[in-house]
Order: C-alpha cells, then sequence, then structure tokens
C-alpha cells in the first residue's frame, strides 16, 4: 500500500521540518523526489537522507515569490505527478502591531508563493495526465490564534485557493487536498524558543507542548505519513478537502 514507484513529486522548501519529513517518506515509498529550497544548501540535509537510503532527489534554487522563476524550474523538472506547496514563513502580531512591511513578506510567501507553484504547475501536471496536489495549510486558517494576524490570513487564503484547484480541475484528474498542522516539533520551534526564551526553554517547551489536548507537540513524519496517504492512489477518491492535524486543537480545546 502507499507505494509512489514511478511518480514524480516535487516539494517545495522541503529542506527542513514538515517538508524535509515529508520529501523523505516520499521517496521512502518509490518516488523521485525534486526539492525547491531558497538555496542549494538547505535542501543538502534532505538529499542526503533520501540518497543515503537509495533514493532518487534533486534540488533547486528558487524564491517561491518570483513568479518567472517559479514558471522556470517547473518546465525545467518538467511532467509531474505531485506537488507538496510546503514553503512558508511565520509571523507573530496582532493587526495593529504587524507593520505593512511584515505583512506584505508573509504574503508574498505564504499566498503568491503558493500561488505561483499552483501556475506552475498545472501544465506539468496535465503532461503527466493528472496528479496530486498538497497544500501546506494550519490550524491557523480554522480557528482564532492570539498574535497571529498575517499568518491567519494568509493560511485562510492557501486553505480557499485549495477548494478552487479541487473545483477547477476535476474532470482533468488533478486533486488537490490542504493540510492543517497544530503546532508541529521543527527547527522553527526550537528557534522560536531561543529567541524569545532562552533562560527558559523547557518550561516553555512543555507549555507550547501542553496546548495540545493531546499532550504534546506533533512530530514531522506524522504530518508526512498523512501526506504520504494523500498522495496515494488509496485516497483516489479524496479531493478538495482539509485535514487537521492537531492533537485535538481546534475540537477539544472550546
Amino acid at each position: 500500500m502507499f507505494s509512489l514507484q514511478g511518480k514524480k513529486a516535487v516539494v517545495t522548501g522541503g529542506g527542513s521540518g514538515i517538508g524535509k519529513a515529508i520529501a523523505t517518506i516520499l521517496a521512502k515509498q518509490g518516488a523521485e523526489v525534486h526539492i525547491i529550497e531558497l538555496g542549494l544548501e538547505q535542501a543538502s540535509a534532505s538529499l542526503a537522507e533520501i540518497t543515503g537510503v537509495g533514493g532518487k532527489a534533486f534540488s533547486y534554487a528558487c524564491d517561491v515569490t518570483d513568479h518567472q522563476a517559479v514558471v522556470d524550474t517547473f518546465k525545467g523538472i518538467g511532467a509531474i505527478d505531485i506537488l507538496i506547496n510546503n514553503a512558508g514563513i511565520a509571523h507573530v502580531g496582532k493587526v495593529d502591531t504587524t507593520s505593512e512591511t511584515d505583512f506584505d513578506r508573509v504574503m508574498n510567501v505564504n499566498v503568491k508563493g503558493v500561488y505561483n507553484c499552483l501556475h506552475a504547475v498545472i501544465p506539468q501536471l496535465r503532461l503527466a495526465g493528472g496528479g496530486v496536489i498538497i497544500n501546506m495549510a494550519s490550524i491557523a486558517a480554522l480557528i482564532g490564534l492570539p498574535d497571529r494576524f498575517a499568518y491567519s490570513a494568509a493560511k485562510g487564503a492557501v486553505k480557499a485557493m485549495t477548494m478552487s484547484i479541487a473545483k477547477d480541475y476535476i474532470n482533468e484528474k488533478i486533486r488537490c487536498n490542504s493540510i492543517s498542522p497544530a503546532r508541529v516539533h521543527t527547527p522553527f520551534v526550537d528557534g522560536f524558543l531561543q529567541k524569545n526564551y532562552p533562560d527558559n526553554i523547557p518550561e516553555m517547551f512543555e507549555k507550547l507542548s501542553k496546548s495540545q489536548p493531546i499532550g504534546r507537540m506533533g512530530k514531522p513524519e506524522e504530518v508526512g505519513a498523512l501526506a504520504l496517504f494523500l498522495c496515494s492512489d488509496e485516497a483516489s477518491f479524496i479531493t478538495g478537502c482539509d485535514y487537521p492535524i492537531d492533537g485535538g486543537f481546534t475540537t477539544l480545546n472550546n
């Protein structure tokens, strides 16, 4: 089950965290994985892990906010079967503490970057006779989170784009779903704690973990497993859906 033998997948932001976990599990299940990162160095750890177990992977330096660069990169990769739209950035702030510069930066990466990749991938999916798109949304698209105004707005747009793509291309055998994680233990979380709570990391880590009713943060590999299922033929009847993976956060915290 869940074999991706003969499939070609593109993972944006596949160099670390959730993107790295997804790229790795897709490769383990037989996919040829193409990682798009800001620089080749950012993709090196993923490439090493994939090729170290006999997988096939390639990397490309591309800024997802650069429309023409994204189009050219996808054209260079050619016909593909799977796109994981994962590249994104975080931001902390309420509307009155979010500067115009920060708001534009979040929208440029998390919304325009997703649009750029969607725009570029449709012709390549057509060449393959159809395929699968997974957009990385967030529970911030589903419920109100404190101090996440710009990030929530961007992820809400990602969820809406997912529904639109699913509707527009269902007759071309292109499926599109989104995944909405709660807090997942990635290098971003470690960096956030180091920057904001350098003298209180263990206690704050525990507090952030316990904000999920299940009592811990998610693991990147758990998000990767969900992505694998949605990419597989076993999920061929699923499109236009959002999948919270949140330890009960959106339903059990009320």
